[in-house]
């Protein structure tokens, strides 16, 4: 029997072939419901440091704040309110008491920005350096989650705000790191000014706390809502996987930050992929009704729609301005 390899199989398969034989399904959401009241739903990430971060450019408050919104955006799409939530950091024999507080800080100013009710932390030892476990509890009114509709081709593929500003954000510092470490110079301080807000969509990316509240009101129930951390192509094939639909992203949709395009020319890097691969934007993905075209345009100016869903046979597929149709391929997943 051939040895199977991770580079082989991808993520997603990797991840369906380990549920296999054991009676529980792949992907489903971890949702239950409470006291006939109410829908609980569960997120968790894991931070480890040389993977997910550099704390050689990273401040330890951002990365603090930064690690609860990576999990409160995976309440917010799926519609559920901040609850509780549960911290554990491994700290390594680098950092001491007052480093630890100061990303403790960035923890508890997220925390209250999105209105967790309870907090908890504990600390273990580690010996690889920083590490940052974060699992979070949201809540959704039975009546909500009941309004959910069934999700239909032509309905509004729709996205939180621009894409890809973080990879570039990522990519400059990256650079910078570089440079440093040649130069060899300890007091060497690189202008950053011009690229302020793609290093801050990076370091300390943030979400609207009042999305769900503003969802309850406008009475606009999404069929299917994702968390995009890791490219809009995973999400949109998670989208597809889920709903047994099709999906079209149009790339004169993509929203991009301004002078993404004059960034990408100089670093030789094309926007449109960065937003589709780049991964770390940390923005909400829904589908709405169409015939809640107008309202939500109306209601929520900050979400651009950048395509619909479609006929199962479409798939998943990137439509260029000139109507050219190119199937949609994300990291993590096996090549088609």
């Amino acid at each position: 029997m051939a040895e199977e390899r991770f580079s082989d199989l991808g993520r997603v398969e990797a991840i369906s072939r380990l549920f296999e034989g054991t009676g529980y399904r792949p992907f489903e959401c971890t949702c239950f419901e409470a006291d006939g009241k109410s829908v609980c739903t569960q997120a968790g990430r894991i931070m480890l440091e040389g993977i997910d971060f550099d704390l050689t450019y990273f401040p330890l408050k951002h990365l603090g704040y930064k690690s609860i919104i990576a999990v409160t955006g995976e309440l917010y799409a799926r519609l559920a309110h901040p609850r509780t939530l549960t911290v554990t950091l491994g700290i390594s024999a680098k950092l001491d008491f007052v480093q630890t507080k100061e990303l403790w800080g960035g923890v508890v100013t997220a925390a209250k920005e999105h209105g967790y009710d309870k907090v908890s932390l504990d600390l273990v030892p580690s010996r690889n350096g920083l590490c940052i476990a974060v699992s979070a509890a949201g809540e959704t009114s039975n009546l909500q989650a009941k309004r959910r509709p069934a999700a239909k081709s032509m309905d509004l593929i729709c996205v939180s705000d621009n894409l890809g500003a973080a990879y570039f954000g990522f990519e400059t510092l990256e650079r910078e790191k570089k440079a440093f470490d040649l130069s060899k110079d300890e007091h060497r301080q690189p202008d950053l000014k011009e690229y302020a807000g793609f290093i801050g969509e990076y370091l300390k990316p943030e979400l609207n706390p009042a999305l769900i509240g503003q969802m309850e009101e406008s009475e606009i129930v999404p069929s299917f809502g994702y968390f995009i951390t890791r490219g809009l192509s995973d999400a949109v094939r998670q989208l597809v996987r889920d709903s047994g639909l099709g999906a079209k992203i149009y790339v004169d949709r993509i929203p991009f930050a301004g002078k993404t395009f004059d960034l990408g020319r100089k670093y030789n890097i094309d926007p449109v992929s960065a937003a589709l691969n780049g991964g770390d934007d940390f923005r909400i993905l829904y589908t709405i009704p169409i015939g809640k075209h107008d309202r939500f345009r109306h209601d929520f100016q900050t979400f651009d729609i950048i395509g619909h869903l479609a006929r199962p046979e479409v798939g998943a597929v990137l439509v260029t301005p000139d109507g050219v149709e190119l199937p949609l391929r994300a990291q993590g997943w096996k090549s088609e």
